[in-house]
């Protein structure tokens, strides 16, 4: 009897075991979708919460299930949803995203934003108003200030050897008080990061303005130095590039010369200080020379001494150096003689005195060996008396000079080069 009712009990146990497994197991079911359940909430939540604090997620709804956030509604442009995907995805716990966020297409919606930016920086260019103002005057007293200065003649015309680079100093001066304005202005902004940019535009301007107008630079480069130097004085007799005359003035642009037929030649200050500069009026001594042919017969070494000791009876040739004579050609035609000599340019006029000299060495050459003709007498040469083509030109000269005198950058008292 014992032995049924074991058998009849373990019967029963195999039965209900079953039944107990998968109620055991509904209860663990259960209590992992609870968890999961609340996963879900608490995500949603804090996604709702970052959402909330964003401009333009106004109309988003958010859903969470099993990991898996949806999200709807509309935004002000077509990237606040990809945006809002790209933010939701760094959020822990996340599995996947469904994006169903539409750009918004109504016209109100979409002004606000622009309306309320405007408002706000409206607001902002008020309130910057007098710190504005204040950098403004303190911009305006400097320039003032710089200006002020550069207007006054001292201490720039003492400083200055010249008008010209008088002028240089005071264009300096100016440009020096307006970026001093700039910086402080700047500084009283809180803008001086600004400066940087400003200095790196003006740079580029001022390489590219420096190629466009370079012949312009290189003019004034030369103006500048020739001002400073001097190679010449007013009235010097010069020649520059093959033209010849009298200095009349030198400009910040051009230097004028007279020409010895009576007019204006005007040469860039660039092209003269590249230029091979011959300054006759510089040095007291100059040298003259002409050649003569010899007439058939006559010996060559003869007509060499007698033209010597005729130039060395001049008043106006100079004993030192000596006057000189050498053979210049020798052909079918004959022998054909150069004769030199000195002569004090600042005494005597230059042309008149080399045609005189060799129109007495001619007159000498063609007498007999042993003539005792009386040798005609030598004309005044001076520059008083036979300079009245060359006081013609002085006097033009000074004429044009008193007329014109406020651009002229030379000095008669300046410092030889």
């Amino acid at each position: 009897m014992t032995s049924i009712r074991i058998a009849f009990v373990a019967l029963a146990l195999s039965l209900l075991m079953p039944f107990l497994a998968v109620a055991q197991g509904g209860a663990i079911s259960t209590e992992t979708g609870t968890a999961l359940i609340e996963q879900d909430a608490a995500m949603a939540v804090k996604i709702r919460e970052i959402v909330t604090e964003l401009d333009g997620f106004d109309d988003i709804t958010v859903v969470v299930s099993s990991g898996i956030v949806t999200l709807r509604g509309t935004t002000l442009d077509a990237s606040g949803g990809t945006r809002l995907s790209e933010l939701v995805s760094r959020i822990q716990g996340v599995v996947a995203i469904e994006n169903k966020v539409t750009t918004s297409t109504n016209i109100g919606e979409r002004f606000n934003p622009a309306k309320e930016r405007f408002m706000v920086r409206a607001k902002q260019a008020i309130s910057f108003i007098p710190l504005a103002l204040v950098g403004l005057l303190t911009f305006g007293v400097i320039v003032f200030a710089g200006f002020f200065a550069a207007r006054q003649k001292q201490p720039w015309n003492s400083l200055a050897p010249n008008l010209f680079i008088a002028d240089i100093y005071r264009t300096l001066i100016r440009l020096a008080a307006i970026a001093l304005g700039i910086v402080v202005a700047l500084d009283v902004l809180g803008a001086t990061a600004l400066l940087s940019t400003i200095l790196g535009a003006a740079g580029i301007m001022g390489l590219a303005l420096g190629f466009a107008v370079r012949d312009t630079v290189e003019n004034f480069i030369a103006s500048l130095l020739l001002s400073i130097r001097q190679p010449f004085r007013p009235n010097d007799m010069i020649e520059i590039g093959g033209d010849v005359g009298k200095v009349i003035r030198l400009t910040s642009r051009a230097t004028i010369l007279l020409s010895l037929d009576g007019n204006h030649i005007r040469i860039p200050n660039s092209t003269v200080f590249k230029s091979r500069i011959i300054n006759y009026s510089r040095g007291r001594g100059r040298r003259f020379q002409f050649p003569i042919k010899l007439a058939a017969g006559i010996d060559p070494s003869m007509a060499q001494d007698r033209g010597i000791d005729t130039l060395i009876r001049l008043d106006f040739v100079l004993k030192q150096p000596k006057p000189t004579a050498w053979i210049e050609t020798v052909d079918g035609n004959g022998t054909a003689l150069c004769f030199a000599g000195w002569i004090d340019q600042h005494e005597s006029h230059f042309e008149h005195a080399r045609g005189e000299a060799m129109r007495l060495v001619q007159y000498a050459l063609a007498q007999p060996k042993n003539s005792r003709a009386k040798a005609p007498e030598a004309r005044d040469v001076s520059t008083g008396n036979a300079g009245a083509e060359e006081a013609e030109l002085d006097r033009l000269v000074e004429r044009d000079r008193t007329a014109n005198s406020e651009g002229d950058l030379l000095s008669r008292e300046g410092l030889d080069e």
